[in-house]
């Protein structure tokens, strides 16, 4: 990607920009006191009206009869605009100078309609009296528009009878008809609150009428925000929809959690509709979006049936701008680096100095090594020689034998090796809308572009959309619409053949010492097992996916539209066609001799999946209206949704060529091929009654008789029902509190039951799985099958039970505003393992509905919006804090012992068991006299010493163990922290002055533990194998007679890997704290006077700068600096899925986790114009 180009174009398009952009106010000027200069020759004459509005910024005024493309000619040096004008019209037009305006008619029309067009003027203020600057006022269903001065005031050429519409910031829009020439607008303040609406299942609601659990964000937190997809943008704007990101890649994306653990049995997350259809989130196009909902509780969610038994999702795209047609333009470009890169250490030396201390304590100092690991020997005069080679000494890194063979003496930054030290992204986006009362459409393009990060096989995404929405009153009773869209992403994912993902590889083998290139140019052995694969450059996954979708639906009104019938069926085709290629790495230890890495993995993989997906909606609302103090509005309906997935994946090894892009450039004998499929169908009846009282009490009842596929035949239907009520307590007589201390108050409660409908589709059926034989039977390789696993009788849906109290109140004139939930969910019949059997039974246990949960919590939102005039010129300002915060507990399960490494009755979901450190063995007497502590080992060694750490005897029989790993009796371990992010938060500012916007969200978690867990050489340096990195921030922090107090302990290899070693085990010291705030973007933006753009026909223009993951704190990072501590739970899930899938994997079970892509900080500058 030419981003020179790019940049040329982008600066050019500023400097045009800004030269468009000058602006000087005319005022009592005499058109005979005005000189041009013009030589055009048979051009049309609106082309000639442009020129001289550039030339003098006077604005041409005129109606539809004025023939615009009618050819002319002039030829014009320093001549005064009245005679140009003459020569123009020649009597043709009539043209008259009012302040700034020139205003033309048809010299044909009578006086009195030339005179149709007139100059008015005009006033607005807010409720005090205050003027508003900047306020719009525009000729309804024309481009035709002005914006205030600082006064307040305007002037507008319009005709008398035509609809102004005023709008302003914070402000209830107007609509006002033209009757005199002097006009005195009032605005009042936008309550925004009880008049939102809400999106709701199937419908919208007011926010004054809700009864349930719904938050919603419209598109302004994602305006100005360059991301590769949604959900990245989602994250933390919502309380209680939590979305955890594995990574930083491009094309990571999570599931939608709402308000806390679903299940611990078939799982479950909520229930993404994208225009009331499901969808992936991480395919939208970002500029589409107006708004997102989550519906929370049973209540709100039970309309949608098993699917929302955990939450809905609701993301609703933009619908045309009737108004006017326009045309816009959205570009930005951004500059990426990771917010955190590792940082070891570098000095080879030093390295090896601290490797020979790790290694030898790691044996009781028994021993020293004779190699760093499989690429680096050792010796001890090969050290004394290093010391002659440290940075900054000049000395060669390789040396080349007297055999030919290569010796390392190295100082390498491998992670300057791996990352590019920033990357670059541009996104772009056109929207064109229209309409009128008739019809209205909207199209709109995307395309996003992000380089990769890594310096070698750069792992490059992109992603287009496009859209076409629109709809047309065919009769004065029926509209149709339609609304289509298409994406595609694509992403080049580098692998490494070795030991998993490239950075687990740097771990092992990118070792300070070792060099990535030989004298020859050719990798080393250390390369080639980490980032050398890298820069060879021929294996990756290429993944691309592609999603069409066309949604026509249609509305009919009824009974002066009391009565209104609505439908619409959806079709969605999603191709997913990715390729794998895996080619042996050459590197040489010697001279002219090669060498390859992964000759096993030397193949070509080509998976294609193919999803096609129908879904259908009939539903009618009937909304009649029965006196003043009666509402009622109820609906019935209909849906039926049905999905096929197919997939073929074939393998064939032996490449031919190392360049091989296609599957016939493999001739190797083992050849795979596998075959996936999968079909579900659902079908439902729903239906939803609201009522009113006074506009007082409300009443909601929600039901939904679902049906799914997914289950036994005998327990594919069940019928969930909900009720939800509230009381405006600010509406009763008696309500005497002053609005501008309470200004309106409404209790909400709800009870729902919802099945969990969120399950694989042969979940509950017998599976065989079909294998081919290793042995040779009768000649041949036969297939063969195991005993599926057992399914028990009764099998019953997962259920989940919400109870939901709410309270909606505004203070302050409605300038503060609280929204405040709590909730108790109870998950029962989980889908879990059964009691233990008699090993005669002969298969595995079989699962069933063993288990109940309990979740309960609580989410608040508090905002405050006002404004007041600074400088003359009003200052606008919101705030908006959520925070939210939930625990799950078992309520019944099938754990007999009660062991408590699984799960069990009364346990709190995420427990960390583990021990108490007390601190470090401080000398012999002390170990000896402290409880037996040889279950877990120093090392490889057996000799415990001043610096060890020393465990707590909780139960004082003194020996440090796990006793029977029981409830009962754990020996000396407790529970010591939990997974569960608590406590989580988001805050976001933003401001208005006079064209100026600036904004700042932040988020975080209040409350969370995290075990670094073992085979973590990121975090434990040396203490997990003595070759591994030490990162930098550990140095000056590790335990000796000199330096008692240090956070490590005695500096020993092997201390940390696995199973019962001193670091591997979880304990209290080495707990970290994972709570976060996060500065997760900042922006400062200029909306362009209109007076300024009016020469260039823009409506609006728009400039911005925007920050993303712009700073961070934790305490996390007291300790370690190598991590984000928002991606400390993720793991590189491609790397994974690929060693699985024949690759190597030498990562330890329940290690690596956080090996993965870095989160990046961005810097972007934008532009934004409408025309």
């Amino acid at each position: 990607m030419n981003y020179h180009k790019y940049k040329a174009v982008f600066y050019t398009v500023v400097i045009l920009f800004m030269c468009y952009t000058l602006h000087a106010q005319a005022t009592d000027i005499r058109l005979d006191n005005i000189h041009i200069t013009l030589n055009k020759k048979d051009v049309k004459l609106e082309d000639i009206l442009h020129e001289i509005e550039n030339q003098t910024e006077l604005l041409f005024v005129y109606n539809k009869n004025v023939d615009l493309n009618r050819i002319v000619s002039v030829n014009a040096k320093k001549e005064t605009l009245q005679r140009v004008l003459s020569h123009l019209f020649d009597g043709t037009v009539n043209y008259s100078f009012e302040g700034s305006y020139i205003v033309l008619s048809p010299q044909t029309e009578k006086k009195e309609v030339r005179q149709q067009v007139r100059m008015i003027t005009g006033s607005v203020f807010d409720e005090n009296g205050v003027p508003l600057a900047g306020a719009s006022i525009i000729e309804k269903g024309t481009t035709n528009g002005i914006v205030t001065d600082t006064d307040g005031k305007f002037t507008l050429a319009v005709s008398p009878g035509k609809i102004l519409s005023v709008t302003y910031i914070g402000y209830l829009s107007q609509e006002i008809k033209v009757t005199g020439n002097i006009l005195k607008i009032i605005m009042k303040e936008d309550s925004q609150s009880l008049e939102e609406v809400m999106v709701v299942g199937y419908g919208t609601q007011k926010r004054v009428n809700l009864t349930g659990a719904v938050e919603q964000v419209t598109d302004a937190i994602l305006k100005n925000r360059p991301m590769a997809n949604l959900t990245q943008g989602l994250q933390g704007t919502i309380p209680n929809l939590n979305i955890s990101l594995s990574d930083g890649k491009p094309m990571r994306s999570a599931e939608f959690n709402v308000r806390g653990t679903t299940s611990i049995g078939q799982g479950g997350s909520a229930l993404v509709l994208i225009d009331g259809v499901e969808g992936d989130p991480a395919m939208l196009n970002p500029n589409d979006i107006a708004s997102v909902s989550v519906l929370k509780d049973a209540a709100s969610a039970s309309i949608y049936g098993a699917r929302g038994a955990f939450g809905v999702v609701l993301i609703t795209t933009k619908n045309p701008d009737k108004e006017r047609t326009s045309v816009t333009y959205n570009g930005n470009f951004s500059v990426k680096t990771p917010t955190v890169v590792p940082s070891m250490v570098t000095d080879g030396y030093l390295y090896a100095t601290m490797f020979v201390e790790a290694y030898s304590a790691a044996y009781d100092y028994s021993t020293t090594p004779s190699k760093f690991h499989k690429s680096n020997p050792y010796s001890e005069d090969w050290y004394n020689e290093m010391a002659s080679h440290r940075p900054g000494m000049n000395a060669p890194e390789v040396v080349t034998g007297s055999d030919g063979s290569y010796t390392y003496y190295g100082n390498t930054d491998w992670y300057n090796e791996l990352y590019k030290k920033q990357t670059l992204s541009h996104d772009h986006n056109v929207t064109i809308q229209g309409g009128g009362e008739k019809a209205d459409f909207l199209v709109s393009g995307h395309f996003y572009g992000q380089d990769g990060l890594f310096k070698y096989n750069s792992d490059d995404y992109k992603i287009y959309n496009i859209r076409a929405k629109g709809s047309a009153q065919i009769l004065p009773w029926l509209k149709v619409s339609n609304n289509f869209d298409f994406s595609q992403m694509n992403y080049h994912n580098p692998l490494t053949v070795a030991d998993g993902s490239v950075w687990y590889g740097l771990e092992g083998e990118g070792l300070p010492v070792a060099t990535m290139f030989n004298p020859d140019g050719t990798l080393t052995m250390a390369a080639a097992y980490s980032i050398g694969d890298l820069w060879y450059g021929k294996s990756y996954t290429n993944y691309e996916k592609r999603i069409t979708r066309n949604t026509s639906s249609f509305e009919a009104t009824f009974l002066e539209n009391t009565l209104r019938l609505k439908g619409d069926i959806t079709f969605r085709n999603a191709d997913d066609n990715n390729t794998t290629k895996r080619s042996p790495v050459p590197y040489s230890t010697k001279q002219g001799v090669i060498s390859y890495l992964g000759s096993s993995t030397d193949d070509f993989k080509e998976e294609n999946a193919v999803t096609k997906y129908l879904a259908t909606n009939l539903y009618a609302e009937y909304e009649p209206t029965i006196g003043d103090n009666h509402y009622l509005k109820g609906m019935v309906g209909y849906n039926y949704e049905q999905s096929t997935y197919k997939e073929v994946s074939t393998r064939r090894n032996g490449l031919i060529f190392d360049d091989a892009e296609n599957i016939n450039m493999a001739n190797g004998s083992a050849i795979a091929v596998n075959s996936e499929y999968d079909k579900w169908r659902i079908a439902g009846g729903f239906f939803r009654l609201n009522y009113a009282f006074k506009n007082r009490y409300l009443l909601e009842v929600n039901g939904r008789l679902d049906g799914s596929s997914k289950f036994p035949s005998d327990q594919q239907w069940s019928f969930f029902p909900s009720v939800s009520g509230g009381w405006r307590a600010s509406e009763e007589a008696f309500w005497h509190v002053n609005p501008k201390v309470i200004s309106d108050v409404k209790i909400r409660a709800s009870y729902g039951s919802l099945g969990n409908g969120n399950i694989n589709a042969y979940a509950y059926k017998e599976l065989f799985s079909i294998y081919q034989m290793s042995r040779l039977l009768n000649g041949s390789l036969n297939q063969q099958t195991y005993m599926p696993t057992i399914i028990p009788k009764s099998l019953t849906w997962e259920t989940a039970t919400t109870a939901n109290f709410g309270l909606d109140m505004g203070s302050l004139d409605g300038r503060m505003r609280l929204a405040a939930d709590y909730y108790i969910r109870k998950t029962t019949d989980m889908y879990t393992v059964g009691k233990t059997l008699p090993a005669v039974f002969g298969a595995e246990v079989p699962k069933g509905n063993y288990a109940d949960m309990t979740t309960r919590g609580w989410e608040i939102t508090l905002s405050w919006h006002d404004n007041f005039n600074f400088a003359n010129k009003p200052f606008s300002y919101e705030a908006r804090f959520t925070l939210a915060d939930y625990v799950s507990k078992i309520d019944r399960y099938n754990n007999e012992t009660n062991n408590v490494d699984d799960f069990y009755k009364g346990k709190t979901v995420g427990e960390i068991w583990g021990y108490v450190t007390e601190g470090f063995f401080t000398s012999e007497e002390d170990v000896k006299t402290h409880a037996d502590q040889t279950l877990y080992m120093v090392g490889y060694g057996t000799k415990r010493m001043p610096g060890d750490i020393k465990f707590k005897d909780l139960n004082n029989d003194h020996v440090i163990n796990y006793g029977t790993n029981t409830l009962d009796n754990p020996g000396d371990r407790k529970v010591i922290g939990n997974t569960t992010p608590r406590y989580t938060f988001s805050l976001n500012l933003s401001a208005d002055w006079n064209n100026i916007f600036v904004s700042a969200f932040f988020q975080g978690v209040g409350k969370q533990d995290w075990w670094p867990g073992y085979d973590n050489a990121l975090f434990w340096g040396q203490y997990n194998r003595p070759y591994n990195n030490i990162p930098v921030s550990m140095l000056g922090d590790i335990w000796s007679e000199e330096n008692p107090t240090a956070y490590f302990p005695r500096y020993r290899g092997y201390s940390a890997l696995q199973g019962f070693s001193q670091m591997a085990v979880a304990q209290t010291r080495y707990l970290q704290n994972a709570a976060y705030v996060r500065l997760k973007n900042l922006q400062i933006g200029y909306n362009l006077p209109k007076s300024w753009i009016a020469a260039t026909h823009m409506q609006s223009a728009r400039i911005y700068l925007s920050g993303e993951n712009l700073w961070s704190w934790s305490p996390l990072y007291k300790h370690t600096k190598n991590f984000d501590v928002g991606s400390i739970y993720g793991e590189d899930t491609e790397a994974k899925a690929t060693a699985s899938d024949g690759g190597k994997n030498t990562i330890i079970t329940n290690g690596g986790s956080s090996y993965n892509y870095p989160i990046l900080r961005s810097f972007t500058i934008g532009l934004s114009v409408t025309f």
